[in-house]
This record gives structure tokens, C-alpha cells and sequence, in this order.
């Protein structure tokens, strides 16, 4: 029985149960976090069907998605696409050889800067990632169906408040 229907839950007991051994400790914001985690864990093998169903990793349907989301002619740079994901030239080299490998894009060299090339959407990779990201939505839309567009719209707020606060401070990323 969860806090939805009035009872505690397992967050609530551990928390109870260090609020015995350490009162000394503000831990009001463990259950937050605990339950994010706790969801993140009950969601993503949830979220990876939709995706493996169609031959794809997470950080490969992230990249069709940014090019899909540049519009036509859904193409960008390699660094475009690492600064838009937040991740490094490396790995998204190696993602970028994969999909390319399975028909979804196609690079070829940048007119503008013979040094650099651009990724391109291939039809495929248009069709994959319009397929995926219609059953993606769906799928999402089910695990939220327990809450109300009026709770959706707080606890977006609320994450984005989290994520503009230290957790979104990269320069800080050594801090406790």
C-alpha cells in the first residue's frame, strides 16, 4: 500500500527507520530522491521494451530523436549532436557507427567544412523513429496514467525546479 492510498511505503519505513537511528539528520529530502530512484527502476525496462522491440538502445533512439526533432532535412554535425545529448565526440561515435551500420542514418562529408560531415536521417531511420517515438509516447502516457494532467503539470515544475538547483550546477560536480 503506497502514500497514494494513505499508507506508507517502503521509502517511508527506511526513512522512519534512520529518523530512530539518527534524528540528528535532516532527511527530509531522502524520500524524494529514494523514489526517484525507485521509479527510474521500475520505469526503464518498461521504457528499453519499446525500444529494443525495434532494435534499438536508449542512447540510439536519443540520437534519431535529435535529428528528428532538427526537422528537414533532419541532419546535423556530430558535435551538434553530443552538445544536444550531453555527451562525448566518442560515444557518440560509436553510436552514430552503429545506426549507420543498420541503415537509420548516413553521414557524409560537410560541404561547408571538408573536416567535418553531417549525420543524416536515412527514410529508414524516419520511419524507426516516427514508429518508435509513437508507441514511446503511448507507453509513457500509460505509466503516468495514475495522476492527473494537474499533477503532471506540479511534479514537471517541481523536477525542473530540481534540475535548475545543484544537481543542474555542472561546475560543481565534486561536490558532496
Amino acid at each position: 500500500m503506497g502514500e497514494a492510498t494513505g499508507g506508507i511505503d517502503a521509502i517511508d519505513r527506511i526513512i522512519e527507520q534512520w529518523r530512530r537511528e539518527r534524528p540528528d539528520l535532516d532527511l527530509s529530502a531522502m524520500g524524494v530522491f529514494g523514489r526517484l530512484a525507485q521509479l527510474t527502476r521500475l520505469m526503464m525496462p518498461q521504457v528499453d521494451r519499446v525500444f529494443t522491440k525495434r532494435g534499438l538502445r536508449q542512447g540510439e533512439f536519443d540520437v534519431l530523436a535529435a535529428l528528428r526533432r532538427a526537422g528537414p532535412p533532419y541532419t546535423l554535425i556530430p558535435s551538434e549532436l553530443s552538445d544536444v545529448l550531453m555527451m562525448s565526440r566518442a560515444g557518440m561515435t560509436n553510436r552514430l557507427d552503429r545506426l549507420e551500420a543498420a541503415g537509420l542514418v548516413e553521414r557524409s562529408l560537410d560541404p561547408a567544412d571538408r573536416r567535418s560531415f553531417r549525420v543524416r536521417l536515412t527514410e529508414q531511420g524516419l520511419r524507426v523513429i516516427d514508429d518508435t517515438l509513437t508507441e514511446h509516447a503511448a507507453n509513457l502516457a500509460r505509466l503516468a496514467a495514475p495522476l492527473t494532467p494537474e499533477d503532471v503539470e506540479t511534479l514537471s515544475l517541481l523536477m525542473r525546479k530540481l534540475a535548475g538547483g545543484p544537481l543542474g550546477d555542472r561546475g560543481d560536480a565534486d561536490a558532496p
